[in-house]
């Protein structure tokens, strides 16, 4: 990626963030943008989501996102608008990667102590 596709990941990924923040529900998971990935020329935005809660929650979460789309990119247009021509369109996709690390870890620590008590 160019120097310029990552500042706008960059930006995009702080004020998406932001906007969560406001306009997601406190009592709900966790919402947490992990990554912004920009196509070349800009138009669009790769939105990678974690969310922490259960399945039911995760897919209200994205199901949401998809939903407000148009919401979620007009709000994001005000915080930017002087900064774009013209704002990228927004794909969210749910990134597992937090869920995945943590089964590797119990994973790792289930071998370790059956490694141990065959050393014995």
């Amino acid at each position: 990626m160019s120097i310029r596709t990552d500042k706008v990941s960059s930006l995009l990924q702080r004020e998406l963030s932001a906007i969560f923040e406001k306009e997601l529900p406190r009592s709900g998971p966790l919402v947490t943008v992990t990554e912004v990935r920009m196509t070349a020329d800009l138009g669009i935005a790769r939105v990678y989501v974690s969310v922490i809660g259960s399945e039911a929650q995760r897919a209200e979460v994205m199901e949401y996102l998809d939903a407000e789309n148009k919401m979620i990119r007009k709000t994001l247009s005000a915080k930017i608008r002087h900064q774009f021509r013209r704002i990228p369109e927004l794909e969210f996709y749910e990134d597992r990667l937090f869920e995945q690390a943590n089964r590797i870890e119990q994973l790792l620590k289930s071998v370790k102590p059956a490694r141990d008590e065959e050393q014995h």
